[in-house]
């Protein structure tokens, strides 16, 4: 628990701190399969939102997590049409992609194509994992963003609004969170807000 709060922490100090941009790199970061579950990370945009009282803030954090899902839905992408299956047949436990996870987002992708695409975006076990099929089979590039963007809207906005709306029992929501390799999260995460950190403040100065 301890470690959780730390990660709590750690991703609102980069919300706070950088605001969209913050909010931008955290869900592409997620985006990639690095396993912090999107039904932690976005709650924090929420959360930050009530703590600045700002019902705009809420909204463009919303357009902010869109952005960020549809960078790294789109590194995913061309990581599939680039690398093909057995790349990630092979290699895929590094990026912490699990192979049960890639056989079921494959198998909807074969089955309803375009429709999977988009509502994959609102599924958990299979969010991230949907872009490798897209790319690994070639699916047209300009619909696959149109269909990420659009499938990614209604999910931010609930998950938002759930950490918007329970502003002021936040620390109790955060006692029922569980996240699986949560150590490794937190090295990941930790590098990751550093460099960014240091390269923000860097352009800045």
């Amino acid at each position: 628990m301890v470690i959780l709060r730390s990660l709590v922490d750690l991703l609102t100090a980069l919300i706070e701190e950088f605001g969209l941009m913050g909010i931008v790199v955290v869900t592409a970061i997620e985006s990639i399969i690095i396993p912090i579950p999107s039904e932690v990370v976005l709650p924090f945009a929420g959360y930050v939102a009530w703590r600045m009282n700002s019902s705009e803030f809420f909204i463009y954090s919303v357009a902010a997590a869109v952005i960020g899902n549809l960078l790294g839905a789109t590194t995913l992408y061309y990581m599939g049409l680039r690398f093909g299956r057995r790349f990630f047949d092979k290699y895929g436990r590094y990026f912490f992609i699990k192979k049960r996870d890639l056989d079921i987002a494959e198998g909807w992708f074969l089955r309803y194509g375009a429709y999977a695409i988009f509502f994959g975006r609102m599924m958990p076990s299979i969010r991230s994992a949907i872009s490798l099929p897209a790319g690994m089979f070639n699916f047209d590039v300009k619909k696959f963003v149109l269909l990420t963007s659009m499938g990614s809207i209604p999910w931010n906005f609930t998950l938002t609004y759930i950490g918007y709306a329970t502003g002021p029992y936040w620390s109790m929501v955060i006692e029922r969170i569980s996240i699986p390799y949560l150590d490794v999260v937190v090295i990941v995460v930790a590098v990751i807000v550093a460099i960014t950190y240091l390269k923000l403040r860097s352009r800045r100065s």
